[in-house]
């Protein structure tokens, strides 16, 4: 067998080690080594990996590590919402403390001004051009005027390429997902009367309404609180509670050193109850996957983004919004491994194969010191850095900035995000090459603070030089 030659182009020494971001601030994220909190429940399938977030008991023993707040956008850059009322433009935030954190602080270059610029005047078209948007949006999105907002949700198919029918598209969308609070979020109790109501309503009999509580021989057998029917409502609340003990433990949990999710603020908890609202409704519309751990860290960018957005209207029903996103971005990873999280890891483990080919074919050397010399199985690092889309290797300002790129692509973020993982590896390279086991794995575990715009910059290369 002929060993490749390592490409000239990653003997740079550009790639070797990663180029620190400017400091303008404290640093931008705060690790423990310690596991997350225990769980009683069988479904903590994540926990032994450590979790940057998890691993966060109090707000108030670590540095706060706020996200960039966005600023209000030039005018013009949306249709009038659903109801008739113009919105108000907003200048406060859900999050108005003082942000550190992040290696980019609102606009910063040229460069930024410029590709914001181009966006806005994107976003303005009568019919906008996903292509370009995704091209512009590759990039990066300028964490001012608050673009990202509006972008991820044409990015996901969320919002229409022509804004002529934004209004009537999210008229629906909302009340659709509000239908499915009501009738998913119901209590047992509320319906069986809903269901002895209509009995009555057939039978021409006056509903429960006046008739007050329903008396033990009116309860239907099959709804029997103690009832063991498949079709019981009693039955399935009493199988749902476990799957919403355990959201209710992984919301709370949820970047602790953010006061957006965490603390004792009224907004912090509004914002934990979307989320926890978001994940039920989802395990109870998708009975084949259900609630699998992690999935709050996939949802808390999207709820954070969208919350955030400068248009009032936008931030009422940023819940709503979250939830159609959150469907469309769990779709495109359910084949490969969110199903398979419930029963075993065969689907991630050809997810994390693909990545390790990925590694061979482009350097060669450094894949065959890290699994055979080393023997660091990517398994040990790259599950979670997959499952959780690189939520937990980075601040939450950083992955704001990497989910730009993921989401950008037109074939969906898998095969992005397997050339950023690779591209983690390949600027930890000198530190990788000298380390053994341990040390290697301590580095890819925990891995260390880098230039966001670089990263993605050699996972880039990464695509330009594939072999054919």
């Amino acid at each position: 067998m002929v060993k490749k030659r390592v490409p000239d182009w990653l003997n740079n020494s550009l790639w070797s080690s990663p180029t620190p971001a400017p400091i303008i601030s404290p640093p931008s994220k705060s690790r423990s080594k310690s596991p997350p909190p225990p769980s009683s429940s069988h479904e903590d399938r994540l926990g032994a990996f450590p979790s940057k977030s998890s691993s966060v008991t109090s707000s108030d023993s670590s540095p706060v590590m706020e996200p960039p707040v966005p600023i209000p956008p030039p005018t013009l850059i949306r249709p009038e919402p659903p109801n008739t009322l113009a919105p108000t433009p907003r200048t406060e935030f859900g999050d108005p403390l003082t942000i550190s954190g992040g290696s980019d602080d609102g606009i910063t270059s040229v460069e930024d001004v410029s590709r914001q610029a181009k966006l806005l005047q994107e976003l303005s078209r009568k019919i906008i051009n996903i292509g370009e948007l995704r091209q512009l949006a590759s990039q990066g999105i300028p964490d001012g005027a608050g673009i990202r907002s509006t972008v991820w949700k044409l990015l996901l198919a969320y919002l229409p390429s022509d804004k002529g029918i934004w209004s009537s598209e999210l008229a629906k969308k909302r009340s659709q997902y509000k239908q499915f609070k009501e009738e998913l979020l119901m209590n047992p109790s509320e319906i069986t009367r809903k269901l002895e109501d209509c009995t009555s309503l057939q039978n021409g009999e006056q509903t429960g309404a006046g008739r007050g509580l329903l008396s033990r021989s009116e309860i239907p057998h099959g709804e029997h609180p103690l009832s063991l029917g498949k079709t019981s409502v009693w039955n399935r609340f009493f199988q749902d509670t476990e799957i919403i003990e355990q959201i209710d433990r992984d919301v709370k949990r949820t970047h602790p050193d953010v006061h957006f999710f965490s603390g004792d603020s009224a907004s912090a908890k509004a914002n934990q109850d979307a989320l926890r609202s978001i994940l039920i409704v989802y395990a109870k519309l998708n009975p084949g996957i259900r609630y699998v751990q992690g999935m709050n860290e996939i949802l808390a960018p999207l709820f954070y983004v969208f919350k955030n957005d400068p248009d009032e209207d936008y931030v009422v029903n940023a819940e709503a919004d979250t939830f159609f996103c959150f469907v469309d971005l769990l779709s495109g990873f359910r084949d490969n491994f969110v199903q398979q999280l419930d029963n075993s890891v065969v689907g991630i483990r050809s997810t994390i194969s693909k990545m390790s080919l990925l590694l061979k074919e482009h350097d060669e050397e450094l894949w065959r010191h890290l699994e055979i010399t080393t023997k660091v199985n990517p398994q040990f690092y790259a599950f979670r850095w997959i499952t959780l889309l690189l939520t937990q290797e980075f601040s939450f300002a950083d992955s704001l900035h990497i989910w730009d790129t993921l989401l950008s692509d037109p074939e969906g973020p898998q095969e992005t995000l397997l050339r950023v993982c690779c591209a983690m590896l390949i600027l930890v390279r000198r530190r990788l090459l000298a380390g053994d086991f341990t040390a290697n794995l301590k580095l890819l575990q925990s891995y260390p603070s880098t230039n966001i715009g670089h990263l993605l910059h050699v996972a880039n290369k990464l695509r330009s030089h594939s072999t054919h």
